[in-house]
């Protein structure tokens, strides 16, 4: 028996949908914006500014660190630290009137330091109360001989059972056969598992089906000297892991303009959801949660669309690709869940501005987890590419065993 959204006030089939947001501010897609907002909205650069700026390489040591609004206040800075796949959040004060962030000066750890990937998520009041949100990222200075690669998920977290363990590294790799034997990930209970090269700066591992609830993932990285290409050597020694969580999917059909939400066999809920329009389809195919926000900045400039729109408080934003597609709240879009696919190729579910758990798109956020599967079917558009975020349970697993170079 289907259940219903809870605080959805309807039995079993549900009302909802549309649209999403990105983690270094690429964000994704939206639909029937209209007039939704008052007078032509800052950039995000204008509203929320932030040093270093945006994808900036090879930050040094010592730089400021600054997070700055020309106008209302800061409402919330969080700024993380990610080094071998641990996050550590830098400390810092907003100033009394608002207007900026800065680090804990007293705090050591507050320093930039070598080698780090850095996110910083603002969210901003303007003096009519509206909500902004602004995301970032940057990367420290690696010394030239030297290469780091950058782990997902966090160590020590619990993750969906679709979870793909992905390193990112910061120079080309020319032995790849060197660094991926370097790697090793094990699990319990044991099952195989093997890495699949996606250009010379990503390797991926998974095994050949979703993990089991409650596995325990370990990977030894032992990259400390391992030479990936002529004088360049790695610096990572260390043993990371995460715990796999209770089984989790998420099935959309985009021509039935549903969501059916599935956990452990028992299927929680069916949601009405808004997709992409024939001209900006949804993609199909299974995608993996890879990081969310309560509440994010969509502009269409960001992912080629122009000023198609501009949203400055998106709610419930869930992460399913690097090029922008996002599962999120709906606050500005009437009568379309259910109904009609209205988005730039998002998926998108019945909010309210500011975000509420008993809408939804609230319910849903606060029960999914980052290893979560989205799959979408009934889509006009191709099947997601592997390499768009975490998209690798689209390969079969002679295809994805034959991206080890190992094999």
């Amino acid at each position: 028996m289907r259940r219903p959204v809870p605080g959805a006030g309807r039995p079993a089939v549900l009302r909802a949908g549309l649209a999403v947001l990105l983690f270094t501010a690429l964000t994704g897609c939206s639909g029937g914006v209209g007039s939704w907002f008052d007078g032509a909205p800052r950039s995000p650069e204008e509203a929320i500014r932030v040093v270093p700026e945006d994808d900036a390489r090879d930050v040094r040591a010592g730089s400021p660190l600054e997070v700055t609004v020309p106008e209302g206040r800061l409402e919330r800075v969080k700024v993380l630290r990610v080094e071998d796949a641990e996050r550590q959040e830098v400390r810092g004060r907003i100033s009394a009137d608002g207007t900026s962030w800065q680090p804990d000066a007293a705090d050591a750890s507050a320093r930039l330091v070598l080698a780090a990937k850095y996110t910083v998520h603002a969210v901003a009041v303007d003096e009519d109360g509206k909500r902004q949100a602004r995301t970032t990222s940057f990367t420290t200075f690696v010394p030239e001989e030297r290469f780091i690669g950058y782990f997902k998920p966090e160590n020590r977290s619990t993750v969906g059972t679709g979870m793909i363990l992905s390193f990112s590294f910061n120079r080309p790799i020319r032995d790849r056969a060197a660094v991926e034997r370097a790697i090793r990930v094990t699990s319990r209970p044991a099952v195989p598992v093997v890495g699949h090269w996606f250009g010379k700066e990503r390797l991926d591992f998974r095994p050949r089906t979703y993990w089991k609830p409650g596995t325990r993932v370990t990977a030894d990285i032992r990259l400390r000297d391992v030479q990936a290409a002529p004088g360049v050597y790695g610096i990572q020694h260390k043993t990371v892991g995460f715990t796999v969580g209770r089984h989790q999917t998420a099935l959309v059909d985009a021509a039935a303009h549903t969501m059916t939400v599935t956990r452990d066999g028992e299927v929680l809920a069916e949601v009405p959801i808004s997709a992409g329009t024939a001209k900006n389809p949804t993609y199909n195919g299974k995608m993996v949660v890879s990081e969310m926000q309560d509440v994010t900045r969509m502009n269409g400039r960001t992912v080629g669309f122009g000023g198609e729109y501009d949203i400055a408080d998106v709610p419930h934003a869930v992460r399913l690709t690097s090029s922008g597609t996002f599962l999120h709240g709906n606050y500005w879009a009437r009568g379309v869940f259910g109904s009609r696919n209205t988005s730039h190729g998002c998926i998108g579910l019945r909010d309210v501005k500011g975000g509420s758990e008993s809408t939804p798109a609230g319910w849903f956020f606060d029960r999914t987890l980052i290893g979560d599967v989205v799959e979408v079917v009934n889509s006009t558009d191709r099947n997601v590419a592997p390499d768009n975020g975490l998209g690798g349970w689209n390969m079969g697993w002679d295809q994805w065993t034959a991206g080890s170079a190992l094999r």
